[in-house]
């Protein structure tokens, strides 16, 4: 049975859903439920330096007003806090708290613990081979996931498109 290029594009799509959920259910067993997708992307674009709502949205390719939103809800659940600009009072940064740290790592965790799941699935030798090839396909760093704004086909410097 032949496919088709969506065909593929849905698949991959599927395995990525597939993982996002699952690591999603895992966390709020571990006693994060109270978190999102949306909420991994943030924390790390903020560790990676993000310290406005400003950059923030520009990073994840939303409105500002959608940025402080996330930020909102990260700083009410203790993932996120600010701290005074050395460089300017009048300025607060965004900083990722311990607790933000700690939901990180244990994130990672999970997804390496699913990552488990499927070699034992497929064997290890075969999503070894997987890995390889999606990596030919698309190269070794194809999201940077500080910025998930790749899905509207944005870089940082392109204007959202209508």
């Amino acid at each position: 049975m032949s496919r088709s290029g969506a065909d593929l594009a849905l698949l991959l799509l599927g395995g990525f859903r597939s993982l996002v959920d699952a690591a999603q259910a895992e966390l709020a067993r571990r006693g994060y439920e109270d978190v999102r997708p949306v909420h991994d992307f943030a924390l790390r674009a903020i560790a990676a330096g993000a310290d406005s709502a400003s950059e923030l949205g520009r990073r994840m390719s939303v409105s500002k007003q959608a940025a402080a939103k996330t930020i909102a809800v990260l700083q009410e659940r203790g993932y996120v806090g600010r701290e005074a600009d050395p460089a300017d009072a009048r300025r607060k940064r965004l900083q990722v708290t311990g607790r933000g740290q700690a939901l990180l790592r244990e994130g990672e965790a999970v997804f390496d613990e699913l990552r488990e799941r499927w070699a034992q699935q497929l064997g290890a030798d075969e999503l070894g081979r997987l890995e390889a090839q999606l990596t030919a396909l698309v190269g070794s760093d194809p999201v940077r996931l500080d910025q998930p704004g790749w899905v509207a086909g944005q870089d940082l410097g392109d204007p959202p498109q209508a």
